[in-house]
């Protein structure tokens, strides 16, 4: 491999090494911007895991005006908490937020440029962590006017610089300090009817209107952004970025996303294989974001400032999406940080209310999105992979107290009730007949009961329970919760192999339609996919629903139908009812996260020449440097980490095991560097489009016939060596006595 260079910019210190460039150039922020339905990404400027984010806001890529410039997105998918309009014209024309027609728009992760055609205005960015800096240039020989908009705030003009706050939901505001280098002629605020002198605006839409001389000019203006308050905001802002141009921030920060990117090498595959997987690994460094401010954050979850004791909190994480890949990922390239994040999610449970463990932390607090409770399962997959710098105990207290005292019915923080009894007692939860009413207060409306994909979610949260049990040493609480964790069984039907939902008497609703009942996104029965893809939502007991399903061959005769069952509608109704379940290849789903460990499910039966088939072919298929590059929502690096470890060639299954099931390596050689110095090699000889398929294997120079290996084996650092063809070795690694452990795992 050849060196290119070493950097070294703000005491970080950077080795280079890729043979055809740096990683942070194979990526590309536009990939995944439109897809079927739904916005799957968004070209966000930001540093890896930082707490200023922006992108450009427009309704999406096609679209053709820009909405302002953004200040800062304060939540993943948001819109911009500040916009800053620049304009030449007449001053009447000012709105809170212009409009403009654009052109030349060039966008990394660390910088963004754009020329505002009409205006005639150039416009250039630079980020840093909680402050950036904008450069713009205005070409005619007007008055120049900079237009600083708080949607729902405050500001105000100190005679030299901007600072206020916008309200955002709950408790939490985001503040800023906004310092432009050249002083504006005169300072106006802007009304209903108008502009009139003034320094100070509070209410919707507050705008500041800084007004320059006649003349071209270009403006330098620096800004900070803060949970804490507006003097934070400006430490902010001089700490990052007063004494630095444009240039030089977005060279600091091409070198930080090189060393995070970095981290990951690979040799081999094509331009836009490295662009697809750098791409992919960009979005899981966007969530969650570090909101520690010199020492110091504002929790949401309380209300209240707190001393970080030098630890780094986060907030931000969508955990229904980012328990299945997201953190075993970050478990391999940064456990110091993944374990920081377990941290914060602690510290969120102690500042509720109860003592719950979250489940959608945000900005403002835990949202309760989805169903189930899956934070447990990161806990026990960080301690059993040798993250311990977190409290165990604490996180099975908060864990259970999230499962047995607030309500399992999905997008709700309520107590549990009715629902919950009946989990508890009968051991899944009761869907409602046609016509019968909803009577619980703690259903949503909306999301409904989603009673299969609360239940056999639930399940899986149970066995997570147990396993930290057994970790701590609670025999009985360790027992009880094993035996609980089979409560997916009470949905099973032995007749068709699927699971179906019950009513309270215990009868199977029928007739049912495991592709089209249970009314949009099928709700009424399982959650945003169909029964299909809930078929195989039995993470961390293949072995048993392979024996539920009558046996190895049945259970791959059912993953077969699963691929090749077409959709049995046209593609508008079918995504007007199932507008998550996009992606498709017959009723399986490559665009929503239960799917994401399905096609690895061949290797648990003996025929993983099938995984790597199916793998392989999916990749290709929906991930794809371009502009329908991702086939359904990207939450953050939810999906994308699939993407990362597939390309690698192995995925964390069963969160929760020390496992991992191996795939087909896209790349000849991928190296990853760990969090302990030491690094884990893959190669994969031979590889290409072509020859996908696992010859045979060697593990640290020892024959491997398994299409599995444990998180030891990488740890301690090693070589996973693969000889790949192109017809399929249906031999290797398919022996029944060799296919990955389920439930429980025993080195």
């Amino acid at each position: 491999m050849l060196t290119i260079g070493i950097i070294t910019i703000a005491n970080i210190h950077i080795t280079l090494s890729q043979t055809d460039g740096y990683p942070v150039d194979y990526v590309n922020p536009y990939m995944g911007n439109i897809s079927h339905i739904l916005v799957p990404t968004f070209p966000t400027i930001h540093l890896p895991n930082s707490m200023l984010r922006v992108y450009p806001e427009r309704g999406d890529y096609t679209g053709d005006l820009l909405h302002g410039l953004p200040v800062i997105i304060t939540s993943h998918r948001g819109s911009s908490a500040f916009n800053l309009s620049p304009f030449q014209g007449s001053e009447n024309e000012i709105k809170p937020v212009i409009d403009y027609s654009y052109d030349l728009e060039k966008l990394t992760p660390y910088s963004y440029s754009v020329y505002l055609d009409e205006q005639q205005i150039s416009v250039n960015y630079g980020i840093s962590h909680q402050a950036a800096q904008y450069e713009i240039a205005f070409e005619k020989d007007q008055y120049s006017y900079l237009v600083i908009n708080s949607r729902n705030g405050e500001l105000h003009w100190d005679g030299k610089a901007v600072s206020g706050y916008q309200q955002l939901t709950k408790n939490t505001r985001v503040f800023l300090y906004l310092e432009p280098k050249q002083q504006p002629h005169s300072i106006s605020i802007l009304k209903e009817n108008g502009t009139r002198e003034g320094t100070d605006i509070k209410g919707r839409n507050a705008s500041l209107i800084l007004k320059y001389k006649k003349g071209k000019r270009t403006i330098h203006i620096n800004y900070g952004i803060s949970f804490i308050d507006e003097k934070q905001a400006k430490r902010n802002m001089n700490r990052e970025v007063i004494t630095k141009t444009v240039a030089e921030l977005q060279k600091e920060g091409k070198a930080i996303w090189d060393k995070a990117l970095g981290k990951f090498n690979i040799e081999g595959g094509s331009y836009d294989d490295k662009s697809v997987f750098y791409t992919s690994l960009y979005r899981c460094y966007e969530r969650p974001v570090c909101i520690s401010e010199e020492g110091r954050y504002f929790s949401a979850f309380d209300g209240k400032i707190h001393d970080d004791k030098g630890r780094d909190f986060y907030t931000d994480d969508w955990i229904w999406d980012s328990y299945r890949a997201h953190h075993p990922l970050r478990i391999l390239s940064d456990p110091d940080k993944e374990e920081d994040i377990l941290h914060s999610f602690l510290l969120m449970a102690e500042q509720m209310d109860n003592y719950w463990m979250p489940t959608f932390p945000e900005i403002t607090g835990d949202s309760r999105r989805m169903n189930s409770n899956h934070a447990v399962a990161s806990f026990i997959d960080a301690y059993r992979k040798g993250l311990k710098k977190f409290d165990l105990s604490d996180a099975f207290l908060a864990s259970k107290n999230a499962l047995t005292q607030k309500t399992l019915a999905p997008w709700s923080g309520r107590p549990a009730g009715e629902l919950d009894i009946f989990y508890r007692e009968k051991g899944y939860i009761p869907s409602l007949r046609d016509g019968e009413k909803e009577t619980i207060p703690e259903v949503s409306s909306f999301e409904k009961r989603q009673p299969v994909a609360v239940t056999l979610g639930t399940s899986y949260d149970e066995w997570c329970l147990s396993q930290i049990a057994s970790e701590l040493g609670l025999k009985e609480e360790h027992q009880y919760y094993s035996q609980k964790s089979f409560n997916y069984r009470n949905l099973f039907n032995p007749e068709t192999h699927f699971f179906h939902p019950k009513d309270k008497a215990g009868l199977f609703i029928e007739p049912f339609d495991y592709r089209f009942s249970g009314g949009l996104g099928a709700r009424e029965a399982y959650g945003e996919n169909n029964g299909w893809t809930y078929r195989w939502d039995v993470q961390h007991n293949i072995a048993d629903l392979i024996e539920l399903m009558g046996g190895n061959q049945k259970f791959i005769n059912n993953l077969n139908d699963l691929f090749s069952t077409p959709m049995g509608r046209g593609k508008r109704e079918f995504y007007t009812q199932l507008p998550d379940q996009t992606g498709n290849v017959g009723q399986f789903s490559m665009a929503n996260e239960p799917s994401l460990h399905i096609p690895y499910l061949y290797n648990y039966a003996g025929e993983p020449w099938k995984t790597q088939k199916r793998i392989r072919k999916l990749l290709k298929e929906w991930f794809r440097n371009d502009l329908m590059g991702v086939p359904g929502d990207e939450d953050g690096g939810g999906m994308s980490s699939f993407v990362v470890f597939s390309q690698l060639g192995f995925y964390p299954v069963t969160p929760g095991l020390p496992i991992y099931n191996i795939g087909s390596p896209v790349f000849e050689k991928s190296e990853i560097l760990l969090g302990n110095e030491k690094k884990f090699t893959i190669l994969a000889k031979n590889s290409s489009e072509e020859n996908k398929y696992i010859q045979s294997a060697k593990l640290n120079g020892k024959t491997w016939n398994k299409p599995w290996f444990t998180h030891e084996d990488i740890i301690k650092g090693g070589t996973l060596e693969l000889i790949m063809g192109k017809i399929a070795n249906k031999n290797w690694g398919s022996s029944i006595s060799n296919v990955p452990p389920s439930f429980s795992f025993q080195k």
